[in-house]
């Protein structure tokens, strides 16, 4: 066949480059049929990334709140998340669990399948000892160092972190009712992944789930209807048969799961296995999975019991103080998920900025675009040392009683703040990425809706606040141990002072304090991650967290810092670098 004068051949790049035989006029010189034009101007992949040595507020944060021996896992497992897992995010939530209610001959199985890329991320995690490392070796620092790994996990996937969650949450719970404790917690603790569908007393390792929500409650689960039947005597660590149902039932593939029904003497909690010990399933109904906004690797599910086994846990009538300590550690998983979340933002957006061109300038060079960066950045930030301090406090405060009136009063007003921060800054990143981070394959909108489920999940903005008023009211001492912790900066900037001054003044008066709760709640955590940022962020930061946050000379969207801030100073301190 004779050779076209219109042929071309490309060069190592894959540009277009005229061969010996074509003519100057011949559009097809340039490019070669169907291209239009040169692709130019696109950001490279955000990946040759350490999620852990090149997150320097993270890096300091650990080694000052007492978890320094993990860093050499943190960098091994921080260069890993950036490899293989974040394939595995993605087809995980690209392709979302599905519910086999029956076999194909008509049996009821109540089986999830999910994605074999969720079991890998699942045995990642567990593996790493998300679910264990404080119980199994509880050193110093062991919460802040399973925190770190956590936030570090975010980057690949969220969702799958709701059964490790729940498997590491369950522990402080179980350990209420001692002899079921010592039945479950080596499975429970055994930092391996086992998705067998047997009897959890044949496995090596189990996982367990939390089901507290009914249709006619929600967040009110002392108005919850499923009643616990005793087999017997009944009372802690006994028999009961439970009927009822869960509206939100989370991570149903898990071994066992952590429940609230109405006992005679009240509401209590109670131990509820998937499979009976002789391998035949428990006495319930997955009714039909949940179709959710985000969060779509996990599989949360409406579940109905119908005679279903259970085992008491703690005592008759205290169902809500048993479980609130698994409900504090999830809270604790969503703060942290939080600033993660903001982390992977921040640093998706400061990419993006440095590689794009517009109006004749890089975009990270144009100070509009500086402002909204350094803004995010900041906000990134203080996410992340605030994180870390509270994941201290777990640390601490088993052996500090100060340390746990600040872990209590802390947690909450963290999980409110840092939950609500989150969503507003997953859309600023979005626009910073334009109509790219309208696309899926950004991963921007996976991120956007992801980040609202933190604040629905284990109390919304208002039960938080709720809780901060419940435990102020129960113990005062707790709100002095937390103005404690924010005066240890006193006298560092006049800023923080007065904001420090204001929050002080705005307890002297508890009328009407219910409905002043989320603008004393955001004082409270404004003036915590001030605190923290005058006495271990950079100068740049303090300054500008100090000034558009506390004095207020900022506006009330992202890149409304004021004039004279050292925009260039934050983004670096808060950037990620791609490596060859």
């Amino acid at each position: 066949m004779a050779t076209s004068k219109a042929a071309t051949v490309r060069t190592d790049q894959g540009h277009p480059s005229a061969s010996s035989s074509a003519t100057d006029d011949d559009v097809s010189v340039r490019r070669p049929s169907g291209q239009t034009h040169d692709v130019f101007n696109q950001v490279p992949p955000f990946r040759g990334l350490n999620y852990f040595t090149q997150n320097k507020p993270l890096v300091a944060a650990v080694q000052r709140e007492g978890a320094g021996w993990v860093q050499p896992q943190a960098a091994r497992f921080g260069e890993y998340v950036d490899g293989a897992p974040q394939e595995w995010g993605d087809d995980a939530n690209a392709n979302p669990p599905v519910l086999r209610s029956h076999d194909r001959f008509g049996h009821r199985i109540n089986q999830v399948e999910f994605h074999p890329s969720y079991h890998n991320l699942m045995q990642m995690s567990l593996a790493e000892g998300l679910a264990s490392t404080p119980w199994r070796d509880p050193k110093p620092g062991a919460h802040v160092a399973r925190a770190t790994l956590a936030y570090i996990t975010v980057h690949a996937d969220a969702g799958h972190l709701c059964p490790v969650s729940g498997t590491f949450s369950a522990v402080p719970s179980l350990r209420m009712q001692p002899d079921l404790a010592q039945e479950w917690e080596e499975k429970l603790t055994n930092p391996i992944y086992d998705p067998a569908n047997i009897a959890p007393q044949d496995k090596n390792a189990v996982t367990c789930a939390m089901g507290m929500t009914e249709k006619q409650g929600g967040s009110d689960v002392r108005a919850n209807t499923t009643v616990a039947t005793p087999v017997g005597r009944g009372g802690p660590g006994g028999e009961y048969r439970l009927t009822g149902h869960k509206w939100f039932f989370s991570a149903p593939m898990c071994d066992l799961a952590l429940v609230l029904a109405q006992a005679p003497e009240g509401l209590s909690c109670f131990l509820v296995p998937r499979r009976m010990s002789d391998g035949t399933m428990n006495n319930f109904r997955l009714l039909r999975l949940k179709d959710k906004l985000g969060n779509r690797s996990n599989a949360s599910s409406e579940i109905e019991f119908e005679g279903t086994y259970a085992q008491m846990v703690g005592e008759p009538g205290r169902g809500v103080p048993t479980i609130i300590e698994m409900v504090n550690y999830t809270r604790l998983e969503c703060l942290v998920g939080s600033a993660a979340g903001m982390r992977v933002g921040a640093t998706k957006a400061i990419h993006h900025a440095r590689y794009r061109s517009a109006f004749g300038a890089r975009v990270i060079d144009q100070p509009l675009m500086q402002n909204v960066l350094a803004d995010l950045a900041l906000e990134s930030e203080a996410a992340t040392i605030m994180a870390m301090r509270i994941a201290r406090a777990y640390d601490d405060g088993p052996q500090d009683s100060q340390a746990d009136l600040f872990r209590r009063l802390a947690t909450a007003v963290s999980k409110y703040w840092l939950c609500k921060r989150l969503p507003q800054h997953a859309f600023e990143v979005l626009e910073a990425h334009g109509g790219n981070g309208y696309i899926e394959e950004s991963g921007i909108p996976r991120l956007y809706r992801e980040s609202p489920l933190m604040s629905v999940w284990e109390g919304t903005g208002n039960v938080m606040c709720l809780d901060v008023l419940r435990a102020m009211a129960k113990e005062p001492e707790t709100l002095s141990a937390f103005l404690a912790e924010v005066e240890q900066a006193s006298g560092m900037d006049p800023r923080l002072d007065a904001h420090i001054a204001d929050l002080k003044d705005a307890f002297t008066d508890f009328n009407d304090i219910q409905v002043r709760a989320r603008r004393l709640v955001e004082m409270m955590a404004l003036g915590l991650q001030g605190s923290l940022l005058v006495r271990h962020g950079t100068q740049a930061t303090a300054d500008a967290f100090c000034a558009s946050r506390l004095a207020r000379a900022g506006g009330h969207e992202y890149g409304t810092l004021p004039v004279g801030t050292d925009f260039a100073a934050i983004i670096e301190q808060n950037s990620a670098f791609i490596t060859d």
